[in-house]
């Protein structure tokens, strides 16, 4: 194999593990969006590496959330939240400024998030979080094994969606 070879061959690797990073964490959003008592816990389990570790990061999300170290506690977390009536009735997050950094068969991401929810009880809120997130390839895939999120700024909000009028110049 030529050099030039390797060096495709490398760099191809490099956009394909960043890909995959990029697609966990897509997927756990994703089911994130959509957690309630018919969520596939197993799937969302299995993004996590065996050792894993969840955590909220700074004061209010430390005290909030706390941290769970290892797939099953990190799966039983998420159990609490699969209830009936689903604990979120709207829950959308936003994923932004991101940057994956790949070294072999470890990764880092990271990304600012925006969180819009609205609670079985119908309380609003608007969160937004920096999530630094470590990646692994384990047993032929690249999973979370170090999730860290700490809030940016939180409050309430009255509504998500609105008939009030949407100013548009020369409207």
């Amino acid at each position: 194999m030529t050099a030039m070879s390797q060096a495709l061959e490398q760099r191809l690797r490099q956009l394909e593990s960043e890909q995959a990073v990029r697609a966990c964490m897509n997927r756990y959003m994703e089911l994130c969006d959509a957690l309630d008592a018919r969520s596939p816990l197993d799937e969302l389990a299995g993004l996590f590496t065996l050792d894993a570790v969840w955590e909220g990061k700074g004061a209010k999300y430390a005290r909030s959330f706390g941290g769970y170290r290892g797939r099953e506690a990190i799966r039983a977390m998420f159990a609490t939240y699969m209830t009936e009536p689903a604990h979120f009735a709207l829950n959308v997050h936003f994923l932004c400024s991101e940057l994956i950094r790949v070294d072999g068969a470890e990764a880092t991401g990271s990304w600012v998030m925006l969180q819009t929810s609205t609670f079985a009880g119908g309380a609003s809120h608007l969160n937004a979080a920096r999530l630094t997130v470590k990646f692994r390839e384990e047993e032929g895939a690249w999973r979370m094994a170090h999730f860290q999120t700490e809030n940016l700024f939180s409050r309430p909000v009255d509504a998500w969606n609105s008939d009030a009028h949407l100013p548009v110049p020369g409207k």
